[in-house]
């Protein structure tokens, strides 16, 4: 809407208007239709005449197409944002640092009978993904979507040394899941983190920890930060211990 036509003509005191307006996107929308006049030096005649070749009834129309052409800015923001983000993340899964945190990873889950994964609000749905993922290629994996009350909180020795729980954050701050991670090692069971940093409470509190170190996004007051590296490093584990064990198969 704010990128002129070949075929919009706009006057000289129109163009003056359009100019003010691409340079003040953020304080246009909150204006009425008399401030913005004052602005930009002219009636808010002209302005309605402005906001009918714009294919608007009114100033008020405008601002709201005014409004979701700022929102559709916004999320094309995001998606280059996710974009960088991911080519740089991979980038770093072949780097020697990484693949020595995949294969510490690896050597735990091994000899273990059973995976937990837990996590938390989007995590929480890659945490469910990485349940059916191992299950599928490697053991048995279950996802956890209460810890405090799930029935493996309490475990017996005899089962402990078999378990290892996969802990899935961005933050690595989840108050719940770090109460979890201190029972569980109480009784023996390993950890293994999948974290944005190493620095995270979660992450040292792990036996093991894969950090992806990507820029944290917000969308407003949501948490967008993207999951791919979750995703990835979820996959890479899981492939890599079915590969080892077709290898000694063979």
């Amino acid at each position: 809407m704010l990128f002129l036509d070949k075929n919009l003509e706009l006057n000289d005191t129109e163009l003056d208007i359009y100019n003010y307006i691409v340079a003040n996107l953020d304080k246009v929308v909150y204006m009425r239709i008399r401030d913005l006049a004052t602005e930009a030096h002219v009636s808010t005649t002209t302005i309605l005449r402005f906001c009918r070749k714009f294919g608007c009834n009114g100033f008020s129309e405008f601002r709201v197409k005014l409004q979701l052409y700022l929102e559709e800015q916004k999320l094309a923001q995001i998606d280059m944002a996710d974009e960088t983000t991911y080519i740089n993340f991979l980038k770093r899964t072949a780097q020697p640092e990484f693949k020595a945190q995949i294969q510490n990873a690896v050597e735990i889950l091994r000899d273990r009978e059973l995976v937990l994964f837990a996590g938390v609000g989007s995590s929480g749905v890659i945490a469910e993904y990485g349940a059916i993922y191992f299950s599928s290629l490697f053991t048995l994996a279950l996802h956890i979507e209460d810890p405090l009350n799930h029935p493996f909180y309490h475990l017996s020795s005899k089962l402990s040394d078999k378990i290892c729980m996969i802990a899935i954050s961005v933050e690595g701050e989840n108050e719940d899941i770090i109460r979890y991670i201190h029972q569980l090692k109480a009784q023996n069971c390993k950890v293994i983190s999948i974290t944005n940093s190493a620095k995270s409470t979660i992450a040292r509190l792990s036996d093991a920890n894969i950090a992806y170190y990507i820029n944290k996004e917000m969308y407003q007051e949501a948490n967008i930060t993207s999951q791919l590296p979750a995703l990835y490093t979820i996959e890479n584990i899981a492939r890599e211990i079915r590969t080892q064990i077709d290898k000694e198969k063979m």
